[in-house]
């Protein structure tokens, strides 16, 4: 324990406040950490960075290995629990289980939102709804359970919060592929591939909302915005394939 009380001595934050804490999402994750300072760095958001009194890195490049973890755990599942389906079946139900909102609705499930460390500007923005920020802190911990544990560690972590809950995530209408619908019905029509466009950025690095537009054929169809180019993207696409319906 001689850890914890050293970092409660130079950081306080009112979710990571205690030992008591600690342990609530290490059960959460049902995993001990071998080097509780990993636990830390994966819960570590940007904008806590910006407060006076700390210099935490933040959790991105502990995201960046999570996700690599978390999509070859999957792929690898799938891979062998559906032997019948063709490579493209698979990426789509890849996509479905390792996308930002599944992550984020299963992050809430747990309440590990609640344990995120923010900036209190952050946090007044409603950053701990957030589900890009939810979904990082979610791969940044597989991340580290896997530097602190292992493969194994990480997969059974992946199996057991994310892949058990796969019946109702595949069949959850908010899965919805927009893009993917909306390429397929550009293919059918013979108008080529749909286009992304940024149009502009709003807010600072760590609360950035993104509004993109689509276009198809050099015809604007739609505009979406939202806290991630992924999310923009999808309700551009939505949008346009409302349009496009309204044209048939």
């Amino acid at each position: 324990m001689g850890f914890w009380k050293k970092y409660f001595k130079k950081n306080k934050s009112p979710y990571l406040n205690n030992i008591k804490n600690i342990k609530i999402v290490q059960d959460i994750v049902g995993y001990t950490f071998r080097n509780p300072s990993l636990l830390i760095l994966a819960l570590t958001h940007r904008s806590f960075n910006r407060t006076q009194d700390n210099n935490h890195p933040s959790n991105e490049r502990l995201e960046y290995l999570g996700d690599s973890v978390l999509g070859l755990v999957i792929a690898d599942r799938l891979y062998h629990d559906y032997p019948e389906f063709r490579e493209g079946r698979l990426t789509q139900l890849k996509a479905m289980l390792v996308n930002e909102t599944t992550l984020a609705e299963i992050g809430k499930q747990v309440e590990l939102n609640k344990y995120i460390l923010l900036s209190p500007e952050e946090e007044k923005l409603g950053g701990r709804d957030r589900n890009s920020i939810i979904s990082d802190a979610f791969e940044s911990i597989i991340g580290a359970v896997y530097l602190d544990g292992g493969f194994r560690s990480a997969s059974d972590i992946i199996l057991r919060l994310i892949y058990t809950q796969k019946e109702s995530i595949i069949t959850d209408d908010s899965q919805k592929n927009y893009k993917g619908e909306l390429l397929e019905l550009t293919q059918a029509r013979g108008e080529g591939l749909p286009h992304y466009e940024v149009d502009s950025e709003f807010g600072p690095d760590h609360a950035k909302e993104f509004h993109i537009s689509v276009y198809i054929a050099n015809r604007k169809i739609g505009t979406g915005f939202g806290y991630s180019k992924k999310e923009a993207e999808q309700k551009a696409a939505a949008i346009a394939l409302e349009e496009l319906s309204k044209e048939d």
